[in-house]
């Protein structure tokens, strides 16, 4: 990639990881998109044929603007329009612990996808867990809302997703794990603020 490319994806630290595993000219499909901006790159960069579902009316306007393409659609309502394997790559960017239905929506995302990304904020990250046992909700730059305003309505950790993939008939391929843009490569789920994985349907 240039170093325009690796300008783009520090945009958020998980860009990066997703952009690893994507390959060239591929169909993503990329679930509560936002503002398109990690299409947008991929379009960009590795012209691959992008579309993406986001619920919130600005995120939907900003993909427009952006040239992505975009149905606004609430997850939690499944993924009916697609068939099995419709889409080379799946992604669920830090968006999974937005959704209340975890194990439909793990399961919906690798039935569509033939491979799928999902990445979350580490709730067992050590500043987390020291914030909940001075009593009070963690805030950080990974889960950077207070208790009372927050979209997320689940807390996970890199341990529980990994117990939760069997049971949603999910194979694990390749996982990384971050923290101020840097990978962890030992005690990454006290370590880690931020989790990526590459998985498949069992």
């Amino acid at each position: 990639m240039n170093q325009h490319t690796l300008d783009s994806l520090s945009l958020r630290a998980d860009f990066r990881a997703i952009a690893r595993w994507v390959e060239p000219r591929s169909t993503v499909l990329d679930l509560g998109c936002g503002d398109g901006s990690l299409l947008s790159l991929l379009g960009e960069e590795l012209d691959v044929q992008g579309y993406g579902i986001e619920i919130n009316d600005a995120g939907v306007l900003a993909c427009a603007q952006k040239g992505v393409n975009v149905i606004q659609q609430n997850l939690e309502d499944g993924l009916r329009l697609f068939e099995d394997d419709s889409f080379d790559l799946a992604i669920l960017s830090q968006t999974l612990q937005t959704i209340h239905q975890t194990a439909a929506i793990l399961r919906e995302t690798v039935r569509v996808g033939r491979e799928c990304i999902v990445s979350f904020p580490n709730f067992g990250y050590w500043p987390h867990r020291l914030a909940v046992i001075q009593g009070r909700m963690p805030v950080s730059k990974s889960l950077p809302y207070q208790w009372h305003n927050t979209p997320n309505v689940r807390v996970l950790t890199i341990k529980d997703f990994e117990a939760l993939a069997p049971e949603v008939g999910i194979e694990i391929l390749d996982r990384v794990v971050l923290h101020g843009g840097q990978t962890v490569r030992w005690g990454e789920n006290w370590r880690g603020s931020l989790a990526v994985y590459r998985v498949k349907r069992r």
